[in-house]
């Protein structure tokens, strides 16, 4: 293709995003039109999609790390063919549109991943490209590459300065993951001006040490070196590449291009005018020529490219028909034919158990239940296994050399591992799991709210969790996290009893389509509890009636995790005083919520108002429960180091203490 046309194509991007922006007066058409030239040769040369089907499983996935410039994508959606319409870039910004500030999850747009915080993407990417790894050594066969595609993504100096950047890259170079390739747009501009003066990192060198491969110093607005750049990476199947690509941000704006100016603002209407004469844009807003379209449209050559593929997947199919229809059911979502048996067969084994384990072993016994017939779970621990108990009888380690594996060593990542997880679920084909302290969910957190976010089934195994882990002492008691974690929309938060409630958890949260769960697991023993099977079945209702009096309770005991046995034991001490006493285990607050009126009415009757809530975590979230003329028991204060019985005593814990509360509220 000759440059001139090249160059034209990549200022329809550049026309688009400075409108959009224009039109919304908001956004940052910056980063679109300093990197449309690259854009142009990675989608038109090099990226393998469908517009017509952008659910295909094997279409390379392409992510906008520097979501910022989401014009960028959206402009590429359109011109290529994906049902993004020129309507929706005229709604830029604006209120139930396809075009938000930054890109939100829609599959079904060609939008792969969210966006909005910096480095994020790079990290999904690497998820992606982990799942590409570790499907392709599942399910291909010789002369059968049935799972073979890339992970493009397009990132800047704001991805790179974020923490995460270096948590994830640093485990892409170990994993060796040679398909996936990332474009840093070095164009030395931020909001607050020009990055030399906190930014002076040597980031080629930076990525050599994580075991990269570079290609340094890649004129940005050179089709030709671009191309060479690509083929370069391409050629590494061993190492993930990134292509710096020097950049002039804002390009084609006479006045304002490589300045802050075009970061994160408008053009403004005079430089936008200048802009149209400088690029020898003749043509009015939102308007793209048909010459033009015709060389973005990659509608028909996206059909050609699934087509090939399908025929190659009919001949796995008729050659290997157990692998095709596994392939089929994982990408769909799907959980096997025989889950309902296996949940309902082993939740009946643990319910018949009398010994105290703590929830963590607990966990670790249902994952070596349910495990071994979902080969897409995949585990994983941020340098906790023994801890966590993240490991499975039949695990296997992930490699740089043998992806073929079921668990991933994270190292110390919390952050990195729980953003690679979303990308793992975005791509496909499996649900992942990673293990950490509950404390340490801070690190996390923000890509755990990213999972919310994005609707994904990405399971996190929280142990450790309240001041029951003992002597590691206050920097390693989470007090805060529960209620916090629990406020997150579309989380769904469990902490079990016993192993009982744990096995359902489990099974809870990997069924669970539409959005991520937190399992929050103890380090200390507890005492399984006795049910009748509809008392079980109720567990997978978030609050159940775990023990009862008979007649209307006139005091309501609730509890969760190590808390319900207090709980259980205060009830018969409270009974042997000829109090009516009901005690409620609540392992999902969030799951309880969304219980029909008349179960949560039937469960916590609103005629008994003596009400007491026990839960070794801060207690705002409980006030809801309690009502007036409740009290709560938990924590207001830091935790201590010492032995975990000492410090139940301490801070109240106790069936003791829980009596007292109950019988000034009786007074």
């Amino acid at each position: 293709m000759q440059t001139s046309h090249r160059r034209q194509l990549a200022n329809a991007i550049r026309a688009l995003a400075m409108d959009a922006v224009q039109k919304a007066n908001s956004g940052h058409p910056g980063m679109p039109m300093g990197m449309a030239d690259i854009a142009e040769v990675l989608w038109n040369d090099h990226l393998k999609h469908n517009p017509g089907n952008p659910l295909w499983s094997d279409r390379d996935r392409f992510v906008v790390s520097n979501g910022h410039g989401s014009m960028l994508l959206y402009s590429l959606l359109h011109l290529t063919g994906y049902p993004l319409k020129i309507e929706d870039l005229q709604k830029f910004r604006q209120l139930g549109s396809h075009t938000a500030g930054h890109p939100e999850h829609d599959s079904h747009l060609g939008i792969e991943t969210t966006t909005g915080p910096l480095g994020q993407g790079l990290a999904n990417a690497v998820g992606m490209a982990l799942a590409e790894k570790h499907l392709a050594s599942e399910f291909n066969r010789p002369g059968h590459d049935i799972v073979d595609h890339r992970t493009w993504v397009f990132l800047g100096d704001g991805c790179l300065m974020e923490g995460v950047s270096h948590e994830a890259c640093s485990l892409a170079g170990t994993l060796g993951l040679g398909k996936l390739i990332a474009f840093y747009d070095d164009n030395g501009i931020s909001i607050d001006g020009e990055v030399h003066g906190w930014f002076t990192d040597d980031t080629p060198k930076r990525f050599e040490a994580y075991g990269w491969h570079v290609v340094p110093n890649v004129d940005g607005h050179d089709p030709a070196a671009i191309e060479k750049a690509i083929a370069e990476s391409v050629a590494q199947a061993d190492k993930p590449s990134l292509i710096c690509c020097k950049t002039i941000i804002g390009w084609g704006s006479p006045n304002k291009q490589g300045t802050e100016a075009t970061h994160g603002a408008a053009l403004g209407a005079d430089e936008v005018a200048a802009t149209r004469k400088n690029l020898g844009w003749e043509y009015e807003p939102f308007v793209i020529p048909e010459e033009i379209r015709n060389g973005w449209d990659a509608k028909a050559q996206g059909a050609k490219r699934e087509g090939e593929w399908q025929q190659r997947f009919n001949s796995y199919k008729s050659k290997f028909p157990e692998l095709a229809a596994e392939y089929e059911r994982r990408y769909a979502g799907e959980l096997p034919s025989s889950w309902r048996d296996v949940v309902t067969k082993y939740v009946a084994d643990v319910a018949k158990e009398s010994k105290p384990l703590a929830t963590r072993q607990s966990s670790q016994a249902s994952l070596n239940a349910y495990g071994p017939g979902l080969p897409e779970l995949l585990g994983g621990s941020a340098d906790l296994t023994g801890s966590n108990n993240t490991n499975r009888k039949d695990s296997r380690s992930i490699t740089g050399t043998d992806a073929s594996g079921n668990y991933i060593h994270y190292g110390v990542r919390e952050f990195g591992m729980s953003a690679i997880m979303n990308g793992m679920a975005l791509h496909g084909g499996l649900i992942p799991y990673g293990g950490t302290f509950l404390v340490f969910s801070d690190y996390a957190r923000n890509a755990m709210r990213m999972s919310a976010l994005m609707k994904q089934r990405v399971i996190y195994v929280m142990t450790h969790d309240s001041i029951g882990l003992g002597e590691d002492g206050p920097t390693h008691q989470p007090v805060e996290h529960l209620p916090s974690l629990r406020i997150i929309p579309n989380m769904t938060v469990w902490r079990p009893c016993d192993s009982t409630e744990t096995a359902l958890a489990w099974a809870d949260s990997i069924e669970r389509r539409n959005g991520p769960s937190t399992l929050a697991l103890t380090r200390q023993a507890l005492p399984p509890q006795s049910r009748t099977d509809q008392q079980i079945a109720n567990i997978r209702r978030g609050g159940y009636v775990l023990k009862d009096s008979e007649g209307t309770p006139e005091v309501i005991l609730i509890a969760t995790g190590s808390e319900v046995a207090v709980a259980v034991e205060a009830a018969g001490l409270l009974q042997q005083n000829g109090k009516r006493v009901r005690v409620v285990s609540m392992p999902s607050t969030n799951v309880f919520d969304a219980q029909d009126e008349a179960y949560r009415e039937q469960v916590l009757p609103r005629g008994v108002e003596v009400r007491v809530a026990i839960e070794a975590a801060a207690t705002d979230t409980w006030y809801r429960y309690v009502g007036m003329r409740g009290a709560i028991i938990g924590m207001t204060t830091f935790g201590a180091s010492g032995v975990a019985k000492d410090l139940f005593k301490h801070f109240g814990f106790t069936a003791d203490n829980v009596v007292r509360t109950v019988q000034k509220l009786l007074q």
